[in-house]
């Protein structure tokens, strides 16, 4: 579901049933590492999105978030480890943010993460499904983007600390199922990208505080066909920089800046699901002007992208037989 790089090289690899393991810079799979907390494999749940902190090299820290079931259904929780890859195991592992709202029976956790330059963690959630309307509601934490600092807490500068009814660790609200979270490394925006339903997947810039409509807003309609928002636009609500319909289903993204690929530097890139194809947009602050579709002939469910310390692009596919891609420029 998702990988992230350490310091030598090496890729540390999420599975959905539960599974975290080590990939050699060969390609050799270790182990599944030890002490990884029992992730709820269920519908769209499981193992989810994972990240190494900052200061991966002096601490060891990663994070990591996956739906914890618990009576009734399942919530994304985020749990924070020292990793050892030493004897192959988490070490300290702690719960540090459990979602609180309605429980899911098994879909829209949303759950991927990014970490701000000052260590701050920026974390996505979805709205369960069955609960569209709570991502209009401040008091839980359904269909809405948090930033909490490394050990759980909300810093006090978030939007809506000190305000009745709200949950001090949200930062937006009115999501969807955002599986695609990316900082821009030249300006420190934050990029978004979320499910619609039948078409209305959407790429967002996040602002603090604010409301990005779901389910009020929107371009899409219900599985069903029949309608679901009032309008596409409303005052008080975001606009997506960008939407597609049909949808497309965008998944893990990452800005690249690196020097394999010259003339894409500065491009956000996404996966996508159901699109099969790894999406390159190009951006101009806020807006998106270009986008060029890539690797439609793998037929490939494209889960998470990343951008490689060799300024390579690595991909993971989503499928039982998953693997992981590296792109590099073509030979000429």
């Amino acid at each position: 579901w998702a990988l992230a790089f350490l310091p030598d090289g090496r890729l540390l690899v999420t599975e959905r049933p539960g599974r975290m393991r080590l990939v050699s810079t060969e390609g050799q799979l270790s182990p599944p590492l030890k002490n990884v907390p029992e992730a709820w494999a269920s519908g769209q749940g499981g193992l989810l999105d994972v990240v190494t902190d900052r200061n991966f090299g002096q601490n060891r820290s990663i994070f990591f978030c996956y739906a914890e079931r618990t009576a009734g259904g399942g919530r994304t929780a985020v749990a924070r480890a020292r990793l050892d890859d030493a004897t192959g195991q988490l070490d300290e592992v702690k719960v540090i943010f459990r979602q609180e709202g309605p429980l899911s029976s098994g879909n829209h956790y949303g759950c991927r993460i990014a970490q701000a330059a000052e260590g701050h963690l920026f974390i996505t959630l979805g709205e369960h499904y069955s609960y569209r309307d709570e991502a209009q509601n401040l008091s839980n934490h359904l269909g809405k983007l948090i930033r909490i600092a490394p050990d759980g807490s909300a810093p006090p500068d978030n939007p809506f600390v000190g305000r009745d009814g709200a949950r001090p660790e949200i930062w937006s609200y009115g999501h969807r199922n955002p599986q695609g979270l990316a900082v821009d490394p030249a300006n420190g925006r934050l990029w978004e990208f979320e499910h619609g339903p039948r078409g209305g997947d959407e790429v967002n810039v996040i602002a603090k505080g604010a409301n990005y409509g779901w389910p009020v807003i929107g371009f899409g309609i219900d599985y069903s066909g029949t309608p679901i928002h009032e309008t596409t636009a409303k005052e008080g609500m975001e606009q997506p920089a960008k939407y597609w319909v049909p949808s497309v289903s965008p998944s893990g993204a990452t800005f690249y800046d690196g020097r394999l690929f010259p003339k894409w530097r500065g491009s956000l890139f996404a996966g996508t699901l159901s699109g099969r194809m790894l999406l390159r947009l190009t951006v101009s602050d806020r807006a998106v002007t270009g986008e060029e579709r890539l690797l439609q002939n793998l037929h490939e469910r494209i889960r998470d992208v990343r951008q490689g310390p060799d300024g390579a692009l690595w991909l993971l596919t989503d499928n039982p037989a998953g693997r992981i891609l590296r792109v590099t420029p073509a030979a000429k």
